[in-house]
């Protein structure tokens, strides 16, 4: 089969658009007093996982290891909710990530809760993380870059 095109130099421009969302992204979650890096890395890879995006899952593991990430939490994420390895925020933010990426709407209850435990700003930036990464899963899937084992 012959190779998919390069987004990256097929259209330039809108990828500089999704780097710098990323680029947000990353100060957001680097200084939020609620949101993690580490965090951001579990939505990521549990988004990944969820849309069957290999490509992603491979390098979102890899980006969390290199954050400190443990391993046994990385290996339960798919099962999140039945481990003992993610706290009330972690928990909070995945819940938010699977409903959001299944497209459903977030419950009332849900959303109150995540507004009460996060704050304002964490919650809308939460949600853009979540959609960001439901866009990389996309433009991955569609262009299936290569796979690499290290």
């Amino acid at each position: 089969m012959k190779s998919r095109m390069n987004y990256y130099t097929t259209a330039p421009e809108a990828m500089k658009i999704l780097i710098g969302q990323e680029g947000y992204l990353r100060e957001q979650f680097r200084t939020s007093e609620t949101l993690t890096v580490q965090l951001w890395e579990l939505i990521k890879l549990r988004v990944s996982q969820m849309n069957q995006c290999a490509y992603c899952v491979n390098l979102h593991s890899k980006d969390a290891l290199e954050q400190g990430e443990c391993v046994e939490r990385l290996i339960g994420l798919s099962a999140w909710r039945e481990m003992p390895f993610y706290d009330q925020v972690e928990s909070i933010a995945l819940d938010m990530a699977e409903v959001l990426t299944l497209g459903q709407s977030l419950e009332d209850d849900k959303y109150s809760q995540a507004v009460e435990m996060l704050g304002d700003k964490a919650v809308v930036d939460l949600v853009v993380a979540i959609n960001a990464i439901n866009s990389w899963n996309r433009i991955a899937k569609t262009f299936k870059p290569q796979i690499t084992t290290k």
